[in-house]
């Protein structure tokens, strides 16, 4: 898996996941459960949706081919 979360991407990530996680511990509700996505694609640096629409925020990734998604060619499989 190639990374396509940029640093500031990959910050607010982590924040966001971190918020809803703990806003779903204090109000004893099934939405911090949502939390650990952002919190999880933050802390690995590779977004499977990005990978179809061929996005990275990962500064001058696009030289590099492959649309950040890590398949090569821009195409998941």
């Amino acid at each position: 898996m190639k990374k396509n979360i940029g640093t500031a991407d990959r910050a607010l990530r982590i924040l966001v996941g971190l918020g809803l996680i703990a806003y779903g511990v204090i109000n004893h509700s099934w939405i911090g459960a949502i939390g650990a996505i952002p919190l999880l694609t933050g802390l690995i640096r590779w977004c499977p949706a990005y990978c179809p629409l061929g996005i990275s925020t990962v500064g001058d990734d696009k030289s590099k081919g492959g649309g950040g998604c890590g398949c090569g060619g821009g195409h998941c499989h």
